[in-house]
């Protein structure tokens, strides 16, 4: 009896025979219904060189509402375009990559601290994220005083760097306003001067030229 309940137990404690859990293969082929194709997806910023990234939150002052409301939660960056050299400024917001500010960094544009805070900076600007120019007060809350410090530097730098190119742009505008009224002057003054001895014998030939003509053919 002893032998034979031994027996049961070792047959019962025997591993369970493995399952095939693999499907059957029934030999069909199921073809997608849509073919998608690739689709190359454009930011607007593959001509454009990061020369400031960071995480940030900003707000926009409401005139109606006399308050600050949050514009969003994102990444904001200083992009110069590799062609023109100038500077934008924009942020998207982290789950939707919306754009919440978008405009360029030019004179006469400064950072100035909010609330005494030494990681917060506000500052006015022509705005196009919205599809359309809008003057926007912008306040904009940076991760860490490093951060601030860095996007406030290089801010100026933009601003006082456009700025000269301005006045060298004015400049040369008016070198080339000036050279060519001075063409206009010389051009008169050459008009206006006198006949030359030599002009007048010129032009009284050329009058006594046809009365010759007449008297000849009246000869023949």
């Amino acid at each position: 009896m002893a032998g034979a309940r031994e027996e049961e137990a070792v047959n019962t404690s025997e591993e369970p025979k493995e399952v095939d859990d693999k499907e059957e293969d029934t030999g069909a082929q199921i073809a997608p219904i849509v073919k998608l194709e690739e689709v190359a997806v454009s930011t607007g910023e593959e001509n454009e060189e990061v020369i400031f990234d960071s995480k940030a939150k900003l707000y926009r002052f409401d005139k109606e509402g006399n308050q600050w409301k949050e514009r969003g939660a994102g990444t904001v960056k200083l992009l110069k375009h590799q062609e023109t050299r100038k500077v934008r400024l924009v942020m998207r917001q982290a789950k939707t990559l919306k754009i919440c500010a978008n405009h360029l960094v030019q004179p006469p544009m400064a950072l100035q601290e909010h609330a005494g805070s030494d990681k917060t900076w506000v500052w006015h600007a022509p705005d196009f994220s919205d599809g359309e120019l809008k003057e926007e007060l912008f306040c904009i809350r940076l991760p860490s005083v490093e951060n601030a410090k860095k996007l406030k530097a290089l801010f100026e730098e933009i601003v006082e760097s456009q700025g000269k190119k301005s006045e060298e742009e004015e400049k040369s505008v008016d070198s080339a306003a000036e050279l060519l009224e001075n063409l206009k002057v010389e051009a008169k003054a050459e008009e206006s001067k006198p006949e030359t001895q030599e002009q007048k014998e010129k032009e009284v030939d050329e009058k006594e030229k046809p009365a010759e003509s007449a008297e000849a053919k009246k000869e023949a």
